[in-house]
């Protein structure tokens, strides 16, 4: 009877490793959305957590079997130790690989969320940027205010590529995996030709903003020349009203 009942433990032991090995380890996993990714994070979790309690089971099962070495016949001994071992092994070897696993997927999981974290930061940035654009249309002042507004953009623009860099990296990681590509995919796309746009019509405004404001100074310019030359009038007549000349005395441009 014992030695029917330590097979049996065995044998449940080892069947219960085997539909694990199978139903997380050696099917293919595809991971086309965020929710199957973390669907699969949360499984590999509790998979290796149930692995963990199982250890209790495996405990007792080799207390039971040295139990039944000491007192059993020598001719049983050696193989009921030799399942012992391939169950430990076996046992040792899946709480590994899914213990490596779970890592791996948290790994993938973290990468995704610092993907969409990065995206988020550049979009808002390109945000900016748009609300930038749309402010310097049709900029109307001189030429103070418009170099302030050039400046303004130009500010905008000095943003550092390192945040562009890391979307490309992560992006490349997850999708050299196979993990998520259409999506990551389609976001990069949207968000690139977003970016290649902007920056092209940035490129545009300040050329624009520097026309503007040559144009604005050389307006600044003749309005300042003109007024000199009234002021200069202005004074020579003042003069001649004052001394009291005729008004057909008076210098034909002074008239």
């Amino acid at each position: 009877d014992k030695t029917v009942s330590l097979r049996k433990d065995l044998s449940e032991m080892h069947e219960w490793i085997t539909q694990a090995e199978e139903e997380y380890l050696e099917r293919d996993f595809e991971y086309k959305t965020p929710d199957e990714l973390q669907k699969a994070v949360e499984e590999l979790k509790r998979a290796k957590e149930e692995a963990m309690q199982k250890e209790v089971k495996v405990k007792l099962i080799t207390d039971s079997v040295n139990n039944f070495i000491t007192k059993a016949p020598p001719a049983a001994h050696e193989a009921f130790k030799k399942e012992l071992d391939v169950l430990i092994t076996s046992y040792q070897r899946l709480c590994s690989r899914l213990n490596g696993k779970c890592k791996t997927l948290e790994e993938v999981w973290a990468c995704w969320r610092e993907l969409l974290c990065y995206l988020d930061v550049e979009n808002k940035w390109l945000n900016e940027i748009e609300l930038k654009l749309k402010a310097t249309e049709n900029i109307q002042g001189g030429a103070e205010e418009i170099s302030e507004s050039l400046d303004s953009l130009e500010s905008l623009m000095r943003h550092p590529e390192d945040n562009r860099n890391q979307i490309r990296e992560l992006a490349q990681t997850l999708t050299d995996g196979g993990i998520l590509d259409e999506l990551i995919n389609e976001k990069l796309e949207k968000f690139n030709t977003r970016w290649e746009e902007l920056q092209q019509e940035a490129v545009r405004r300040q050329k624009s903003l520097e026309q503007s404001i040559q144009s604005a100074q050389e307006t600044d310019k003749t309005l300042r020349l003109i007024q000199e030359s009234l002021a200069v009038i202005d004074k020579q007549l003042t003069a001649y009203i004052a001394d009291r000349v005729d008004a057909a005395q008076v210098p034909q441009e002074a008239q």
